[in-house]
């Protein structure tokens, strides 16, 4: 098990390093929060409505789908099938309340014992379709209590422990749940408290990238196991497409806040680049050079440690109060950038505040506005928000550095989104 371990660690197209170990990933723990405390509220208000498509729902799981390898369709499971009539919280107003009960219950408390009574009460309700697929909901609410679950996360667990846990089943999960804490606490060395790292191992196992060492002793098994481990390394050292473009990714985006950060210091004011960014390496430094280390009292509104996972903040050099906020959306979802913009302008009212920015490739702009024009964003509509298109950017930063003056040249390259 400890060569497999390794080996998984080690390998770049792995869940761990591709995901778990992607700096994103916790950028979307707060929003996906945020998300899921709006779909209690409107189920409690009765808003919530009888629809997956548009609802608030929707978004939260779709922000959960778009994560790398391990959720992708994430979102099957609250699609409304028509046919089959499930999943049951759409049409049934008790069971929506269960169902929001269950969220509102799991957004509060904080031990295993409230998580795992919960789910038996929703269990016992025997709703039609809603099953622990829920649990990636809870994922983002418990990370170190609640593993996340799929088809292929079931077949990895069964595979490298020898039991027979099903798919669909509340109590098999909480079986699966038991047996994934002990096996992670049996190698937490290698793994993490965090929940997601095992079930990223379990994943790959289980969608066939890597093979369950065999049970037992017996030798030839044991060899031919190695022997398709050796192939995998093999794989390792070629070229793979997709993750070369993720990584690209995550490169554009790092030089798309670099230009922003200079830009701001070029135009006299401060700089702030999120907290987990700002050690990222660029142009021969770090992203951080040059910015404050501390976000001003003044800058520091209710919700501000999501305020801190803003990719760029400009802020008057005098008042230290934020004059402009950047969110950097290459190939991320847009959702959680403008959950966090949103707890900076609604937290505080951010009196000296001129713009919010959604800067993204200039192919997204239909996706930014179709996310904006979503019910769950209802609120941004006074806030002025725009989208400023790389292209823009790209091609006047310079001259704008040089002869610009205050926010209206970046406003003038941006477009309006409300």
């Amino acid at each position: 098990m400890l060569v497999l371990l390794e080996r998984w660690r080690a390998d770049p197209n792995s869940t761990y390093l591709s995901w778990f170990l992607w700096e994103e990933r916790i950028k979307n723990f707060r929003s996906i929060r945020r998300g899921l405390q709006e779909v209690v509220k409107e189920i409690e208000a009765g808003t919530f409505g009888n629809a997956y498509r548009g609802s608030s729902l929707e978004t939260v799981v779709h922000s959960i789908a778009e994560q790398r390898q391990i959720f992708k369709g994430a979102d099957h499971a609250f699609l409304w099938k028509p046919k089959l009539r499930i999943p049951d919280i759409y049409e049934n107003a008790d069971n929506q309340h269960a169902f929001g009960k269950l969220l509102d219950t799991c957004l509060c408390c904080n031990t295993e014992q409230q998580i795992i009574a919960a789910v038996h009460e929703i269990d016992g309700k025997k709703i039609k379709g809603l099953g622990p697929a829920v649990a990636n909901l809870l994922y983002f609410l418990h990370p170190t209590l609640v593993p996340p679950f799929n088809t292929a996360i079931v077949n990895g667990f069964n595979a490298l422990t020898g039991a027979r846990v099903k798919l669909g089943r509340w109590d098999d999960f909480l079986a699966m749940r038991k047996g994934i804490i002990e096996f992670n606490t049996t190698y937490r060395s290698l793994l993490s408290n965090d929940l997601g790292a095992v079930g990223g191992l379990l994943f790959d196992v289980g969608s066939g990238r890597y093979s369950a060492p065999p049970q037992g002793d017996d030798a030839l098994a044991l060899q031919a196991w190695e022997a398709d481990l050796a192939r995998v390394r093999e794989e390792v050292a070629k070229t793979n497409k997709a993750l070369n473009k993720a990584r690209e990714g995550d490169h554009t985006h790092t030089e798309v806040q670099g230009w922003l950060r200079d830009l701001g210091l070029a135009l006299g004011y401060s700089a702030w680049v999120a907290v987990n960014d700002r050690g990222r390496q660029f142009n021969g430094g770090k992203l951080g050079d040059g910015c404050i280390d501390t976000l001003p009292a003044a800058a520091t509104p209710r919700g501000a440690e999501s305020v801190r996972l803003i990719d760029v903040l400009w802020l008057d050099k005098v008042s230290g109060e934020i004059v402009a906020a950047y969110e950097v959306e290459h190939t991320t979802s847009i959702y959680s950038g403008i959950v966090r913009m949103l707890d900076l302008a609604l937290g505080s009212g951010a009196p000296a505040l001129q713009g919010l920015f959604l800067v993204a490739p200039d192919e997204r702009e239909h996706e930014v506005r179709a996310q904006l024009a979503r019910p769950a964003f209802s609120r941004i509509a006074d806030l002025k928000v725009h989208y400023l298109p790389y292209g823009e950017l790209r091609l006047n930063r310079d001259a704008i550095a040089r002869f610009g003056q205050g926010m209206k040249p970046v406003q003038a390259i941006s477009r309006a989104l409300t």
